[in-house]
């Protein structure tokens, strides 16, 4: 553990450069650290290449190179190929590496993953992330980090490069269940404020005004005063800009679809969660997959049309 700590500037592993990877992973090209990448898709790497960081083959090439590494990976599957899979991670991690998940995966995966990382005598973390591709970029995400307190500090090192809150949740999987308890609340908020903001247009507000109204009332949520889902209300938003970027719908369903296998496990209701899950997955089948979530606005203004 010291000797990590020690060697601060040693090489990093990053693996998974997407919408998130990639402004994460520059961010730790920027703060001075060598980074050595790898993405299943090799145009991912081209830019990583022109700014300095080394091109791997295969996860497993990133575990012989680095004794660090994050990953950033679209779904369960996906992580459990890159820790587990035939050139995976664990085919060539060093003991006392440290290896720190930020993808959004289910709870009981990351704890799976955790043993198998154990056997081989590395450290695993899961370490979901909050704020979207924004705050990824600018440097200002929120980490939830699961995994063992005395490794939190080594795995603080690196998170606080790529963001401006770095939070111990507890045991292994404690990280995953704060995030998906947060995207699912965000979930039912955005459909929420969406059908708030549509009858008060249908009643001749000036969407413009019951915005400003809402957000000085106690309705007020993100979705409403930061991410507000109307065209022509805010600046900056994925719904000034025909809902493109931002936060897919098809991974706000994937979330939802984590927070309903965990109530199903844990034997929670969650009545407005199931519905909301089943309004993006909707969405999904009728072409809104790509949009933005916030696009729900749309959505609904579609439905009542037909």
């Amino acid at each position: 553990v010291c000797s990590r700590a020690m060697a601060s500037k040693t090489p990093v592993g990053f693996i998974g450069l997407g919408n998130m990877g990639n402004p994460m992973a520059k961010n730790l090209v920027k703060h001075g650290y060598p980074v050595i990448v790898y993405d299943v898709f090799p145009e991912a790497c081209k830019e990583f290449q022109d700014l300095g960081a080394q091109v791997t083959d295969s996860p497993a090439d990133v575990a012989e190179k680095a004794d660090r590494i994050i990953t950033m990976l679209p779904s369960s599957p996906n992580a459990i190929e890159v820790y587990t899979g035939a050139n995976g991670i664990l085919k060539k991690v060093k003991k006392g590496s440290l290896l720190i998940d930020s993808s959004t995966i289910d709870p009981a995966v990351s704890k799976e993953l955790a043993k198998a990382v154990e056997k081989m005598g590395a450290v695993f973390m899961d370490a979901p992330v909050s704020g979207g591709v924004g705050a990824a970029r600018a440097g200002n995400l929120t980490f939830m980090v699961g995994g063992v307190e005395q490794e939190f500090d080594a795995a603080k090192e690196l998170l606080t490069c790529m963001g401006s809150n770095v939070v111990y949740c507890g045991e292994v999987g404690t990280g995953q269940a704060a995030k998906i308890c947060n995207n699912m609340l965000l979930g039912i908020s955005m459909i929420g404020t969406a059908e708030a903001m549509n009858l008060g247009i249908r009643l001749g507000l000036d969407p413009k005004l019951l915005a400003k109204l809402l957000n000085m009332s106690s309705g007020r949520c993100w979705s409403s005063d930061t991410y507000n889902p109307v065209p022509g209300v805010m600046e900056g938003v994925p719904a000034a800009n025909n809902y493109q970027g931002g936060f897919g719908t098809t991974l706000m369903a994937k979330d939802l679809g984590l927070a309903q296998i965990s109530a199903t496990n844990t034997k929670t209701p969650v009545p407005l969660g199931s519905q909301a899950h089943q309004i993006y997955r909707m969405m999904c089948a009728k072409g809104y997959a790509l949009k933005d979530f916030s696009s729900v606005f749309q959505f609904l203004r579609e439905e009542e049309t037909l």
